[in-house]
């Protein structure tokens, strides 16, 4: 990956990158798990052509920022880039589990939250109950108890096809793409022990009583479901968007946990005319 077009700031214990680029209302992006920035490729020359200056974050522990090697809060390091480019409120839009950091900054940083648009999850406190994902959970269990980087990939990538779907349904470039992401972000932020095997990273330390503050939330919402995805990524879109004061939902047919990524045309028309009317 080419960091040389990143920004960085400095968070407590490390530093975040993120690639700052147009004017106009800014928007933040914030990627899914095991990803980083370049999942939202599709969105930034739309956003940019919008008349948007357009803030695209690798959250800690992926793409260009650092490995977290004590306790910290992903909503609190955005919360700490905003204030140092000294913006805000921004359009916050994420994905999987950039959309649970959305939902916990306008939770834990109102001030500095205009619109909020999610996609394939609800806050830092997921309730997985579908089988498919509990399989899927599972399968990354054992795969990281055998430290086998492979089988772990090859688990995460049946999130991009959905329970409903074979992975050969997804664009091949797609998902080439989203293996890529994950490769460099288990090569980079996932250390080794002195035997050489793995050893668990830092994991972000989740926001509390998040659904039932969400009634509080009065920032306008929109969740952008892709209409595949699983059966519970869906609910806790939906719950959030129905939670939340001012809420709404839309749907782009045909694409499961990155609808961003499988059909970026359609999600960016639907996301522009949110941005549009909510964040100027």
């Amino acid at each position: 990956m080419n960091t040389s077009e990143l920004h960085r700031v400095e968070v407590p214990d490390g530093h975040l990158a993120y690639l700052d680029t147009g004017s106009g209302a800014p928007v933040v992006l914030l990627h899914g798990g095991t990803l980083d920035h370049r999942m939202w490729d599709g969105q930034i020359g739309p956003l940019v052509a919008a008349g948007h200056r357009v803030i695209a974050v690798d959250a800690r522990g992926h793409g260009g920022s650092s490995t977290a090697t004590a306790p910290f809060r992903h909503c609190d390091d955005v919360a700490v880039l905003l204030r140092a480019l000294d913006i805000g409120p921004v359009a916050l839009v994420g994905v999987s589990m950039g959309a649970s950091t959305v939902l916990d900054v306008a939770l834990e940083h109102p001030e500095l939250t205009g619109a909020l648009v999610i996609s394939g999850a609800g806050t830092s406190e997921p309730d997985f109950r579908d089988p498919w994902i509990l399989r899927m959970q599972a399968d990354w269990r054992r795969a990281e108890r055998a430290a086998d980087a492979e089988a772990w990939i090859e688990a995460f990538l049946r999130l991009g096809a959905g329970p409903h779907r074979d992975a050969v349904a997804v664009d091949d470039e797609v998902m080439a793409r989203t293996r890529q992401m994950a490769v460099d972000t288990i090569t980079a932020h996932v250390p080794t022990g002195p035997d050489g095997v793995p050893v668990a990273p830092t994991l972000p330390t989740p926001v509390t009583r998040t659904w039932e503050r969400l009634p509080g939330v009065t920032a306008p919402l929109l969740a952008i479901i892709g209409g595949v995805d699983s059966d519970d990524h869906i609910a806790m879109a939906e719950r959030a968007a129905h939670l939340v004061a001012d809420g709404r939902t839309a749907t782009v047919g045909g694409t499961a946990h990155y609808p961003n990524m499988e059909r970026p045309e359609l999600f960016d028309a639907i996301l522009l005319r949110f941005l549009a009317e909510h964040a100027r």
